[in-house]
């Protein structure tokens, strides 16, 4: 199937839209890194669903959507935590590149950045990276490619950060996310792995 000019084009034009909103999120010190994302991220959100509303069946919550989320959260998490001790142990920079993204949030209360994660950043970027995006490129190119070039995207976005192993971090996270979304095509247990996902490395056992 290939996706229509007159949806290509708006499509593309979020695609721009969010790479600003990133800049503006990590390569701009002013107000609060939390505030900027989640808002970056609703406002995605709802562009998103207002030009193509996701169809019902892709957000199919069960049990066995809830116990695959907890599942992937803690699988993505064990990835994080491998990928962090061979990556400390081979680049130097590592960990203080690591340590520079859990600074962003320096000054505002961990269970404020938990709610803010798991309730808005978290649900939000995936409507947008994966039930719009994503669906919209597998549309167009098909399941894997489409998988491919959506990921490629949600890393590329994160290079106003600076920091390489940031924009690594968003590429496995990013692949993982968008494999799970390829394989079920329900979004439920994607926004469930990543809001929790999220909460915990960043506010209950990170790993700066």
């Amino acid at each position: 199937m290939t996706l229509p000019r007159h949806r290509f084009l708006p499509l593309a034009a979020t695609v721009l839209l969010a790479a600003g909103l990133w800049f503006i999120t990590f390569a701009l010190e002013w107000a609060s890194f939390w505030i900027k994302i989640s808002l970056s991220a609703a406002l995605l959100a709802v562009i998103a669903i207002v030009l193509d509303p996701q169809p019902r069946h892709e957000f199919g919550w069960s049990g066995r959507a809830v116990a695959l989320g907890l599942a992937s959260a803690a699988l993505l998490y064990l990835i994080f935590w491998t990928g962090r001790a061979v990556s400390v142990a081979v680049f130097d920079f590592a960990g203080r590149q690591i340590g520079g993204i859990y600074h962003k949030g320096t000054g505002m209360p961990a269970g404020v950045i938990a709610a803010l994660l798991f309730f808005v950043t978290g649900p939000s970027e995936e409507i947008y990276w994966r039930g719009y995006l994503q669906r919209s490129l597998m549309e167009r190119y098909g399941r894997w490619p489409g998988w491919a070039a959506a990921t490629g995207i949600y890393a590329g976005v994160h290079i106003w950060s600076f920091n390489f192993m940031l924009v690594g971090a968003a590429a496995v996270a990013g692949a993982f996310w968008g494999a799970m979304y390829a394989r079920t095509g329900n979004l439920a247990p994607v926004i469930i792995s990543h809001a929790v996902w999220s909460a915990v490395i960043f506010t209950v056992a990170p790993m700066p």
